[in-house]
């Protein structure tokens, strides 16, 4: 695939992107800046693709794989600070992707309500959420496939009602 069909194929696929954008962030304005960081990162990693290969499911990947490092990176950053430090002067907002202490809230807000799903629906989808593919969970708890699977979409459908404020759409 030449590099003029490659950029159409990624323009036809702005409206699949924005729809998973927007179910991975629950936020327009946060799903937008998801889907031009994917955007960049497809573009600067063209060569990379490989012809035989889902298309779609590749960039999708490549958009759910940004998603969970800038959820891992503000994660980082808000469990691990030094008592010594003026909690007051932290740089945190620049780190963590999130432009108000408000982001950053609705993130302690989202891992909490993570936390508080049962083991059978919270083990599965936080490995989902550390970059673990279905079969690799399966595998890992012992579990079918379809099983993982159910888990993780009932842990996702439980969430989006616990968090139903968090929508912006």
């Amino acid at each position: 695939m030449n590099a003029l069909q490659f950029q159409k194929k990624l323009l036809a696929m702005q409206e699949n992107m924005m729809n998973f954008a927007l179910m991975l962030t629950a936020n327009r304005d946060d799903a937008q800046d998801l889907m031009q960081d994917t955007t960049l990162k497809v573009l600067n990693n063209q060569e990379k693709f490989v012809d035989n290969v889902n298309f779609k499911g590749w960039v999708l990947t490549v958009m759910r794989n940004i998603f969970i490092n800038n959820y891992h990176r503000v994660v980082r950053t808000q469990t691990v600070i030094d008592q010594n430090i003026d909690v007051y002067n932290l740089d945190i907002l620049n780190d963590s992707g999130f432009d108000s202490p408000d982001g950053s809230f609705q993130i302690q807000e989202i891992t909490g309500a993570i936390e508080k799903l049962n083991n059978e629906l919270r083990i599965p989808f936080s490995l989902f959420l550390s970059g673990y593919k279905y079969n690799e969970i399966a595998e890992k708890l012992n579990l079918p496939l379809g099983t993982i699977k159910s888990r993780i979409y009932f842990a996702r459908q439980e969430l989006q009602v616990v968090l139903k404020d968090f929508r912006k759409d």
